[in-house]
């Protein structure tokens, strides 16, 4: 099922965008949307999944990431710019939702190419779909057109794509997939899709990667077993939480997990 965007909240993520240097209240985004604070938030919350205050933060992430990569401010100044006042609260921040330091990001900018080479000549071992198992995700992926490249499958605790996710699973091309050994707990399953043309940037800042996401959260216990997933990868949509989590880093994981299996 498709959840048709809100234009008031879609407004409302256009003012966001516009005005991330602004200091952006619950209270004043209501107020622009013309709703009290209680019920925008809830709309909000329902469309993009986060809380408009949350949703910000990670806008805003997005743009440290942006800074990092295309200029050479000290990292204490892309801090500030985009509201942390102190380095050790920017870089803890950071590092929980990208999933490495800012200087660390900064300097991987030559690791997607290298990444994407390998994973296309089959450097990595693509897992068997096993037989069923307890605490398992399994379903289809589609694209509405060919696709060439990588698809990251993966459950997050939160319904935003940022920290490593709790377990994943990587396809070379729209197929079943299957996430097995998921500790019991709720979660959200998300995907994003990179082409093997993607340049560098565009992979670690996927603003326009496909991507899709199951809207209702997945519980995971040892009573019942969770209905086959069927996720359909489509373009970006504003409502969409930016995807914060570094793609290269899951690469060089896959990687790292194929050549220890050998």
């Amino acid at each position: 099922m498709m959840l048709i965007p809100d234009k008031t909240i879609q407004d409302s993520i256009v003012y966001i965008q516009q005005n991330l240097d602004k200091d952006l209240t619950l209270t004043s985004l209501a107020k622009q949307a013309a709703y009290s604070p209680y019920h925008f938030s809830r709309m909000f919350k329902g469309q993009v999944g986060v809380s408009p205050i949350y949703f910000i933060s990670s806008l805003r992430l997005q743009l440290a990431k942006k800074l990092l990569l295309d200029t050479s401010f000290p990292i204490r100044d892309i801090g500030l710019e985009i509201g942390q006042q102190s380095l050790g609260t920017f870089s803890t921040r950071f590092t929980k939702s990208i999933g490495m330091t800012p200087a660390s990001f900064r300097s991987s900018v030559q690791h997607p190419e290298r990444y994407m080479t390998d994973l296309k000549q089959g450097k990595w071992q693509h897992r068997q779909i096993n037989a069923y198992s307890e605490r398992q995700v399994s379903g289809t992926i589609q694209t509405s057109q060919a696709f060439h490249g990588i698809i990251f499958v993966g459950l997050f605790p939160k319904p935003i794509p940022e920290g490593l996710p709790i377990r994943g699973t990587l396809l070379t091309q729209t197929d079943y997939f299957q996430i097995t050994n998921i500790p019991v707990g709720t979660y959200f399953i998300m995907a994003t899709a990179v082409s093997w043309e993607t340049n560098a940037e565009s992979i670690l800042i996927p603003h326009e990667t496909l991507r899709a996401r199951h809207l209702e959260p997945i519980c995971i216990d040892k009573k019942l077993p969770v209905p086959d997933i069927h996720l359909i990868m489509r373009k970006p949509e504003i409502t969409d939480p930016p995807i914060l989590i570094s793609l290269p880093l899951l690469m060089k994981h896959f990687l790292q997990r194929s050549s220890i299996s050998h």
